[in-house]
């Protein structure tokens, strides 16, 4: 059997592979990993589910709860009205917004951040009459930049500070990320409000309007049930079927005035009513042989409105682990099930019509939709998708809600600060609170936890840890010992941020602290100097996934609504990570340094 390292290496590059791949989801790799891993007997099958029980994954679950808890809270909401009079100029827009989602971030989970703005940041556009997609990349990187500021920003941090108890037997503290994590965010801000904004394109994909002109129109039509038509009486479900679900009956408007916009499935046509169809048009062109149905009028433009009193149009966007995520329209029955329909997709740039119904959603993915006013929100809510359109995406919450969220948050925080309590303890305190006090629903509680998150740092710790006990860790360390050669601690130090920093835009950033974290130690023990500088360097190294829009969740969400390509990232997110090795290099070295000894702080 080959050495247990070298298996160890043939694992973790197929799950590499597989990460930058993309084809199976990052949580579904990471399981297929640990069991390579236990299967090859690199870990014992003894110890394959206590990454479970980590503490990493611990805290990650509660900072999740406890971030949709402060937005039922209402405390976004209060904090927003500060940006009203930012819109004045673009990069004080961008310092503004892009600024509050950075400390949001760096207490909050990096994703609902930037959730909770997005909305915010598109409504303020608009009104500022502004291209959306000069704010957006902003807007996602700072969500980054704020999770290097505290121990619960984001789980890189949680990652190292756990291996950090390993090695040393005593984890991170909350705030000891802070002083490197504030120097690069505020550098990195400076530099996204008055240069990395100048890059980006102007163009505003969030414009359903737009989105209705340039690709559903051509694909909608009027149509009238004829007298003696074989579809009366039929069901709008048996019509669709009939075309194989390639058409969608978006609207009835019956002789006597009444209208149904997107009529649910069970609707019963009649003798004369006047159907608004969406679909291909060589789909529903054979139907209108003037004996089942007749054709009213080519002019799209004439058509009748698609929206009414009790039902409207939103534009929203495919979250990650969304219930939309590798469906189809076809496949979900997203009218039939749901009562919505979808009227146009955007992505990376690209609207799609041909075959709408047989494309599957992919995160990211700028949606428009028609449904009912008062379902439609909490359909989207309820499919995991997030409203740009047609609601606050805002909780106000009430005075009470917002304090005593506020108050039970500042405590947690407080009891791990002053080490009363470690931090999961802390946190899942906090938590528990908020379900207590109704501040959010149990079931909120477990739909707000990201459960791909949570099997992805349960199924990797035990890798890492791998890493360690078959000398992967060390064997890697001492190769770029080599490579370095006689370069000073420093430049070292930095190599390592690098690195973390290249993996991160590959893959995603918990595996790339999960991988280099243990390299770095190895590092520090052959060096024989401390080993937190080389933990710090592969937090920020981890947490910095600028270039590419696959490397963080932030980067996918926006990618629809602002209309990027792949090299938008690229373009601004280079000079980012410049400054963050710039900056965070030199910080990591004053406020860390590499102190001579035999292993250990």
């Amino acid at each position: 059997m080959p050495e247990a390292h070298l298996v160890l290496f043939l694992i973790i590059a197929a799950t590499i592979a597989g990460f930058a791949w993309g084809r199976l989801r990052y949580d579904v790799i990471a399981g297929l990993a640990l069991l390579a891993s236990v299967y090859s007997g690199i870990v014992p099958a003894s110890a394959a589910f206590l990454g479970f029980g980590h503490p990493a994954v611990i805290t990650v679950a509660a900072v999740l709860v406890i971030s949709q808890g402060l937005q039922n809270g209402g405390i976004v909401g209060w904090l927003v009205r500060l940006l009203a009079p930012t819109r004045t100029s673009t990069s004080l827009q961008i310092a503004a917004g892009s600024g509050l989602t950075m400390l949001m971030s760096a207490v909050m989970n990096n994703v609902g951040a930037l959730a909770l703005m997005l909305p915010v940041t598109l409504r303020n556009a608009a009104r500022a009459r502004r291209p959306a997609s000069l704010l957006l990349i902003p807007l996602s990187f700072a969500s980054m930049l704020g999770g290097t500021i505290t121990l619960i920003g984001t789980p890189p941090n949680l990652v190292v500070s756990g291996f950090r108890d390993e090695y040393v037997g005593q984890p991170f503290a909350l705030f000891d990320f802070a002083a490197v994590g504030l120097a690069v965010s505020c550098v990195g801000l400076l530099y996204l409000s008055l240069i990395g904004w100048r890059m980006l394109p102007r163009h505003d994909a969030s414009d359903f309007g737009t989105l209705f002109k340039n690709t559903l129109a051509p694909f909608l039509t009027e149509v009238r049930v004829p007298p003696a038509s074989p579809f009366d009486g039929k069901q709008v479900r048996e019509i669709e079927d009939l075309c194989d679900n390639e058409i969608t009956i978006m609207a009835i408007i019956r002789q006597e005035g009444d209208r149904f916009y997107a009529p649910r499935g069970i609707t019963r046509l009649r003798i004369g009513d006047e159907l608004i169809v969406e679909g291909d048009p060589s789909v529903w062109e054979p139907l209108c042989d003037g004996r089942r149905l007749e054709p009213l009028r080519k002019d799209t433009h004439a058509l009748k409105p698609l929206r009414s009193e009790h039902v409207v149009l939103a534009n929203a966007v495919v979250m990650p682990n969304s219930q939309l995520e590798g469906q189809s329209v076809r496949g979900i029955r997203l009218h039939d099930n749901y009562g919505i329909n979808l009227l146009a997709l955007s992505r990376q740039r690209g609207p799609l019509r041909s075959r709408l119904k047989n494309v599957e959603f992919e995160v990211g993915d700028l949606l428009l939709l028609q449904g009912e006013r008062k379902t439609l929100a909490r359909v989207l809510d309820d499919l995991g998708c997030l409203t740009l359109s047609h609601r606050s995406a805002m909780s106000d919450g009430s005075r009470h809600s917002f304090w005593l969220s506020m108050l039970v948050f500042a405590v947690a925080l407080a009891a791990v600060a002053l080490d009363l309590v470690s931090a999961p303890i802390a946190l899942v305190t906090a938590a528990s609170v908020f379900i207590l006090t109704r501040l959010i629903s149990l079931q909120d509680a477990y739909n707000s936890v990201e459960w791909p998150i949570i099997v992805l740092l349960g199924a990797l710790i035990p890798i890492g840890h791998a890493m360690t006990s078959t000398g992967a860790a060390g064997i890697i360390a001492n190769s770029l010992i080599d490579i370095a050669g006689t370069l000073p601690l420093w430049a070292i130090v930095a190599i390592v941020m690098a690195v973390s920093m290249w993996l991160s835009d590959l893959i995603h950033n918990t595996p790339t602290a999960v991988l280099m974290a243990p390299v770095g130690a190895s590092i520090a023990e052959t060096l024989e100097v401390s080993v937190d500088p080389f933990l710090m360097a592969v937090a920020v190294g981890s947490a910095s996934a600028y270039l590419t829009p696959i490397g963080h969740q932030s980067n996918t969400l926006v990618m629809g609504p602002g209309g990027y390509r792949f090299g938008d990232y690229t373009r601004v997110g280079m000079g980012l990570e410049a400054i963050i090795l710039l900056v965070g290099v030199p910080m990591i070295m004053f406020v860390w340094p590499p102190v001579k000894t035999a292993f250990g702080p």
